[in-house]
């Protein structure tokens, strides 16, 4: 599942490519910001880790855990 998190002042947004549920991902970076805990780290699906500072969170929009489809579909 995709995670995309748009930072405020940054054109840019972050991409996290993610094995965890739609539902867990919410839940984590709304515990964060509501106990005002500086920074979310989220984990992608290499083991890699993103340090965000829960500050500069302006959206996250989380993706369908449904796979892709390649090629031409009917």
């Amino acid at each position: 599942m995709d995670i995309k998190i748009g930072l405020s002042d940054t054109p840019r947004e972050l991409t996290v490519s993610s094995n965890e549920s739609q539902d867990d991902v919410l839940a984590q970076v709304d515990r964060a910001i509501a106990q005002g805990e500086p920074t979310v780290t989220l984990a992608d699906d290499k083991g890699r880790k993103f340090l965000v500072r829960t500050d500069r969170i302006a959206y996250v929009e989380v993706g369908s855990a449904t796979a892709r489809s390649v090629g031409f579909v009917r």
